[in-house]
Parts: C-alpha cells; sequence; structure tokens
C-alpha cells in the first residue's frame, strides 16, 4: 500500500514446465549417468568369461580334427568354416543388434555359442564338428556386441577409456584359459570335458548377463531393452526447440507394437545401404591393413624364432604369454594416454600406428634375441592401443545412429584379414622367415600415409557420415 493505492507488485514468474519423462531419460544419458558402471562391470566379466572359455577350446581345435580321421583338405576347409561365416554375420548381426537392441541380441548369441560348444563336446565325426563350428561362426559375437552396447552407455569421451578396460578383462581370459584347456585335454575324453565346460561357461555367462539386466531393467526401466536408441533420441532432443516437448512427451509414453520380422530385414538393408553409400572407405581400409599387418607378425612367430635364434617352441611360449600380459596391461593405461592427448583418438591411433610399423621392422631386420624381446614388449601396447583406437574412430566418425553395424563392418574387414593373412604369409615365407612381419610393416606404413592424407577430416569435430536412408 503507497499513497492509498494499492502496488502493483510483478508477478511471481511461472516456473517452467518439468521436461517430459523420456526427456529426462536423455539428459540422463548426455550428463553419462553413474548408475550404467554396475552394468559395464557386468559386461566386463561377460568379456572375461567369453575369451577365457574359448581360449581353453581354440588351442585344441586342430588336434581335434586330425584325431576324427580326415584328410588334411577336409581339415583345411573346416577350418575355413568359422572365418568365412565371420566375414558375412558381423555386418548382418552388427546391423540386427541396431534394430532390436543390444541386450537382445548379446543374449541370443550368448545362448547359441553355447549351443555350439555343447554340439562340439559330442563331436565324434566331421559333420558335427563343422556344424558346431556353423553355430559359433554365425553367433559368436559377444565381444563385438559388448563393444557396441559399452559405446552406447557411457559419454563418447570415456568410451575408449571403458573399452581399452573391456579389452585388458577379456584378455586376462585368454592368459588364464590355454594352461587349463591344456591339463583337461590330457584327461580321458579331454576335449570333449573341455568342450563341454566351455559350454557351460557360456550358460553361465548367459545367466549372470540376464539376471544383471532384469535388475536394471526393474530399476531404472525400460531404456535397459532399446539402449542403443537412447543418443538418437539425445541428438533429436537437441535439434527440437521448447515448443516440441509437448511432442516428445507424447512419443514418451507411446509404446510402439514390436516391428515383425520383415520390418527388421528391411532396417538391415537400409542401414547396409546408408554404410556403402558412405565416406569411411579409409577407415576400415586403415584396420584391414593393420589387422593383416598383425596377423602376418603373429603367423609364423614360433617357426621364425626357432629358425633364425634356435628358440625352443617351451621358451616362445614364455614370450608369448609376457606379450598377452603386457597386452592387458596396455588396456589399464589408456586413461593416462587419452588424457595426456587430450582425447585426440586421431593423434594416438596415428602414433601407435607409426610405432607398429617401426617395431616390425626392427623385429625382421636385426639378428638379434634381445631386438625380438624388446620388439614384442612395445608390440603388445602398440597393438592394443590401436585396436581400441580404431574402433573409436568408427564410431566417432560413423555417429551413433549404426554403431552395431559399424562394428560388425570392423568386424568382417578383420576377417577378410584372417582369411588372405596366411596366404601372404606363405608365400613370403618362400623368401625368407622376416618376409612376413617385413611386409606387415610396409602395410603398416601405408596405412599411415592413409591417415596423414585424411587429417582434416579425422582430426576435425565428431559428424555423422551415414547418409539418412
Amino acid at each position: 500500500m503507497k499513497n492509498g493505492r494499492p502496488s502493483k507488485e510483478p508477478a511471481p514468474p511461472i516456473p517452467p514446465p518439468p521436461p517430459p519423462a523420456g526427456m529426462e531419460r536423455v539428459q540422463a544419458a548426455a550428463a553419462g549417468a553413474a548408475w550404467p558402471a554396475r552394468f559395464v562391470l557386468c559386461l566386463c566379466a561377460v568379456g572375461f568369461l567369453d575369451f577365457f572359455g574359448v581360449s581353453m577350446v581354440v588351442p585344441l581345435l586342430s588336434l581335434h580334427v586330425k584325431s576324427l580321421g580326415v584328410s588334411p583338405t577336409v581339415t583345411g576347409v573346416v577350418g575355413s568354416l568359422y572365418g568365412i561365416l565371420q566375414l558375412f554375420s558381423s555386418t548382418l548381426v552388427g546391423s540386427w543388434s541396431d534394430v532390436v537392441g543390444r541386450p537382445y541380441c548379446l543374449l541370443v548369441c550368448i545362448l547359441f555359442s553355447a549351443l555350439g560348444y555343447f554340439v562340439l563336446s559330442m563331436s565324434t565325426n566331421v559333420f558335427l564338428f563343422a556344424v558346431a563350428r556353423i553355430f559359433v561362426g554365425i553367433f559368436k559375437h559377444t565381444h563385438s556386441i559388448s563393444k557396441v552396447l559399452i559405446s552406447d552407455l557411457v559419454p563418447e569421451r570415456q568410451r575408449l577409456l571403458v573399452i581399452g578396460h573391456f579389452n585388458a578383462a577379456s584378455n586376462f581370459g585368454f592368459i588364464l584359459g590355454p594352461p587349463v584347456g591344456g591339463y583337461l585335454t590330457e584327461l580321458e575324453g579331454g576335449f570333449h570335458l573341455t568342450a563341454f565346460i566351455c559350454a557351460s561357461i557360456f550358460i553361465l555367462n548367459a545367466g549372470v548377463f540376464w539376471m544383471v539386466l532384469q535388475h536394471e531393467t526393474k530399476t531404472h526401466g525400460n531404456e535397459w531393452v532399446t539402449i542403443n536408441k537412447t543418443r538418437d533420441m539425445l541428438s533429436t532432443e537437441v535439434k527440437h526447440s521448447l515448443h516440441l516437448q509437448s511432442l516428445s512427451h507424447h512419443a514418451a509414453k507411446y509404446s510402439p507394437p514390436a516391428e515383425s520380422s520383415w520390418t527388421q530385414v528391411v532396417s538391415v538393408l537400409k542401414r547396409l545401404g546408408s554404410i556403402a553409400r558412405s565416406d569411411m572407405w579409409d577407415v576400415f581400409l586403415v584396420r584391414l591393413l593393420m589387422s593383416v599387418a598383425v596377423m602376418l607378425y603373429h603367423s609364423n612367430f614360433v617357426l621364425a624364432l626357432e629358425e633364425r635364434f634356435g628358440l625352443k617352441p617351451k621358451l616362445t611360449g614364455y614370450l608369448i604369454s609376457y606379450s598377452s600380459a603386457l597386452g592387458v596391461a596396455a588396456g589399464f593405461l589408456l586413461g593416462p594416454i587419452t588424457r595426456l592427448y587430450r582425447h585426440n583418438t586421431y593423434a594416438i591411433l596415428l602414433r601407435s600406428t607409426l610405432l607398429t610399423c617401426v617395431l616390425l621392422m626392427l623385429y625382421s631386420l636385426y639378428e638379434s634375441v634381445w631386438a625380438v624381446f624388446i620388439s614384442s614388449t612395445f608390440l603388445a601396447f602398440s597393438t592394443t592401443v590401436g585396436r581400441t583406437c580404431i574402433t573409436d574412430l568408427e564410431l566417432t566418425l560413423g555417429g551413433n545412429e549404426a554403431s552395431g553395424l559399424l562394428i560388425g563392418i570392423g568386424q568382417s574387414v578383420s576377417a577378410v584379414g584372417r582369411i588372405v593373412s596366411p596366404l601372404i604369409s606363405g608365400i613370403a615365407q618362400e623368401f625368407s622367415p622376416c618376409g612376413p612381419p617385413l611386409l606387415g610393416g610396409l602395410l603398416g606404413f601405408v596405412a599411415v600415409l592413409i591417415m596423414i592424407m585424411n587429417k582434416s577430416r579425422y582430426s576435425g569435430t565428431r559428424s555423422t557420415k551415414l547418409k539418412s536412408t
């Protein structure tokens, strides 16, 4: 009251409407909420159990096929089934995970892989062995789908670090698995027992993942079922202004019916078309060249050390185990490395690739056991860092709209390397035991040149390269 007249006080400001439920979930994902940490730890356990079970069986496959009494030609054909099927199935399964959701796809892959190893445990003839390898060749994508799921859960700046920790936990299974498998195979019916234990580990893996998934679903809602779509929602909401929030609210309430199988097939084909029209060929070419280069180094490692230095396979085995342990340690060093380079994946990849090339040349050209030891030591670090960085670079340049497809294509490219590297290695060994790693070093330098020529695109800000369908 002022001078007998009521004062006109300003009306209190109207509080802004609360964001809709769907927006809250998107904002939580954008901020990198702390609650996915438990689920990421579960995925690390999945990766460890996966590699532990597989590494018990894989070293024994050639001996088991030989015991079945088949010819070397049939052995080679059956042995190539896995690589050929991985070549085609990696892309399809990765794209399918974009359509149906990562958790469901990962669970299916684990269960069918368990079925494949269970059939392998009963393989008393080459037909059952081939059937088992077909199942595993089609569905053994647990590691790649887990990495895509991790990339959906964590913020982009932390992705390289978390995937590095995941790779380290998984590779630790490769250190423990072969000794356990070697001990079990000395028992009566040892191979069948080892394969059965491997199948049981996969069943355990599926059970652990299912229980954690159910717990997180009850705690945080159904976003776990379609977690791969969270970032697509985020990009859409950022582009729209506040007057579209009501639309987002209604869309969040609406639950579309489950997609039919035909709709899923069409969606997968559209995503494949988007990749075919993209300009990411150079990224996949770098992956192919470095995959072949590293495989050439490993292809005749034992034989080359015996011919060059007279090292016994036992000592070479110790050196391989030492390198594997260093690879695990390298996964945990990605945090300081990414901070040192300010999360510049391109810079880390370029330097790790260049270091790999130099070390391959050192291993090939210097006739010294110490040169082999030094090169093997640092190769364990450079190759581990390089594999993680190329995956992160694919996801960064390709965007999150088809991250499962991108990882799948990357695995298919690596499968091509596994198919062609034995042939190239055999030809190179005709000239010298150092031929395969020397050729690998040259291929690595080609990959370095490709990255240098595309530096502006790699080192720029994140951009989506997939064309809309």
